[in-house]
């Protein structure tokens, strides 16, 4: 029996400056690659360079339209720097790693930062797009999503299996650093995730991801409203004095922001005791969720914009239930 081969596929847009940093970890992890293949697409830098310096194949296309190829993956964590913005960022992905340890590892996404599927997983998906059971084209992943990896999740729960994302399976993805590169970055994967709600609509895989994103727009709403009541009433009656009820309920969830980034540091534990700075990020975040509300309805075109590169440790895989 032949031994089986491991070939690693990198889509790159432009990633001269980080694809041979993930590369190199390709190369340093436990089972070593037997093929990495850089997958460059119409770019206009040295990737394709870079990536054959460092030991890797280059496949180039040239005037591809079509939306970035997908990926699903394990547990994402930011890499360092950013500043503020980058360690809010970096707060953010470790509680999304704290509640899937929570879990057991069943992801919500399985992000496009470092995948593995079984050929037969794959192949399952494009019979069941041939047949009309899922939508996205015919092909392996949906040329039209703006959010392959969250497409691709509903398409294999769909067909049954289960979306890990094993805590022993660590990626490291890039931050973003500046607040345009992050309000694209974060309106790309809202408006994906909610177009790709519409065109699944509401089945048994999907009804809970309606209900996160309505309980998303309620909370968005009632914090708003939160804050516009306690600016109005300070400012109408001054300042309201302080509830021992209230005080209490607002400490348990304090406790629970700083054990749950914990893992980020004693900085952003001490940024999650202060509040303010995550509840300014939480506002942008709501701006971002509302805005892709409203180009949905407007059916305006969102377009992709690259976020960079992962630092591959190891991938997952999707199992059958």
């Amino acid at each position: 029996m032949l031994e089986p081969r491991l070939v690693v596929l990198i889509p790159a847009h432009n990633e001269a400056d980080r694809i041979g940093a993930a590369i190199e970890g390709l190369w340093r992890q436990t089972r070593r690659p037997d093929l990495i293949v850089a997958v460059t697409d119409n770019c206009t830098d040295d990737t394709a360079a870079v990536a054959a310096s460092h030991g890797a194949e280059v496949f180039a296309t040239h005037g591809n339209a079509h939306k970035k190829a997908g990926a699903v993956g394990g547990v994402f964590y930011g890499e360092q720097g950013g500043g503020l913005l980058g360690l809010l960022q970096r707060m953010e992905f470790q509680r999304y790693a704290w509640e899937l340890n929570r879990t057991g590892g069943k992801a919500q996404v399985l992000t496009g930062t470092g995948t593995m599927f079984r050929a037969r997983v794959l192949r399952e998906v494009r019979q069941a797009r041939l047949d009309g059971l899922i939508g996205g084209g015919d092909g392996y992943y949906s040329l039209a999503s703006l959010t392959e990896d969250d497409e691709m999740t509903k398409a294999v729960k769909t067909l049954g299996y289960r979306a890990m994302s094993p805590a022993g399976c660590a990626v490291t993805t890039e931050v973003m650093t500046s607040l345009p590169k992050l309000w694209h970055q974060r309106l790309r994967w809202q408006r994906g995730a909610l177009e790709n709600l519409r065109d699944y609509g509401w089945t048994k895989v999907t009804a809970r991801y309606f209900l996160q994103q309505f309980l998303m727009g309620f909370g968005a709403l009632s914090f708003l409203v939160y804050l516009t009541f306690m600016a109005t009433c300070t400012t109408v009656y001054g300042f309201p004095g302080i509830s021992p009820f209230w005080t209490a309920i607002g400490l348990i969830f304090v406790v629970e922001k700083t054990v749950s980034v914990r893992r980020a540091g004693p900085v952003a534990v001490l940024v999650a005791a202060l509040m303010i700075p995550e509840m300014l990020y939480d506002l942008f975040q709501h701006a971002v969720y509302f805005t892709s509300l409203w180009g949905l309805a407007r059916r305006s075109e969102e377009k992709w914009v690259p976020a960079g590169m992962a630092l591959y440790k190891l991938a997952p895989r999707a199992r059958r239930r």
